[in-house]
């Protein structure tokens, strides 16, 4: 199997009663668990990514209830949990080596937040050379704002979604991929 599940900061940091609550994350982290659910029936290796920031921050504070990954899709039996610091998964951490020992040549995420995290992510794997696949309802991000503009979630994460599916990945919807 060449293929494998990148699981990227589904973290109670997110949730509404979290530090940094994201918009439709709940319907995002349903479709996560579903996809992890059908991952692990067929034997598609999974891989989370937890962010961590030190001790006593604001966010993903290290050993706080925030930092710790949503119940529903967290890791089972072996899987790897790969921690980072920085907003790129890949950035000073073990992931690649994790994918390259599985044999991994191709990678589906989920995840968030679609703007920073799964946007890093998804652009350092291809330029990796991993065939890349996002499921685009499997991802959530918030509203953000530049220069006294606010821009709406659902903006933000299509115009990442976009980016991606024009020169990155493909992208699709959890039904899509469950049903290929």
């Amino acid at each position: 199997m060449n293929k494998g599940l990148v699981v990227i900061d589904l973290q109670n940091e997110y949730l509404s009663t979290g530090n940094l609550p994201l918009t439709d994350i709940k319907s995002a982290v349903e479709n996560a668990a579903r996809v992890i659910c059908q991952a692990r029936k067929a034997g598609i290796p999974v891989f989370h990514v937890r962010h961590e920031s030190a001790e006593g921050t604001p966010i993903f504070a290290k050993g706080s209830l925030g930092a710790a990954i949503q119940s529903s899709v967290a890791p089972e039996g072996d899987e790897p949990v790969v921690v980072k610091r920085h907003i790129n998964a890949f950035r000073e951490t073990d992931l690649k080596r994790e994918l390259d020992t599985a044999g991994i040549r191709e990678i589906v995420v989920v995840g968030a937040m679609s703007h920073m995290c799964i946007d890093a992510a998804v652009r350092a794997a291809v330029d990796m050379g991993y065939t890349t696949t996002v499921l685009h309802d499997a991802c959530a991000t918030m509203d953000v704002s530049f220069n006294g503009l606010t821009v709406p979630a659902a903006h933000v994460h299509a115009a990442l979604m976009s980016a991606f599916e024009f020169g990155y990945a493909a992208v699709q919807s959890v039904d899509e991929y469950l049903s290929a």
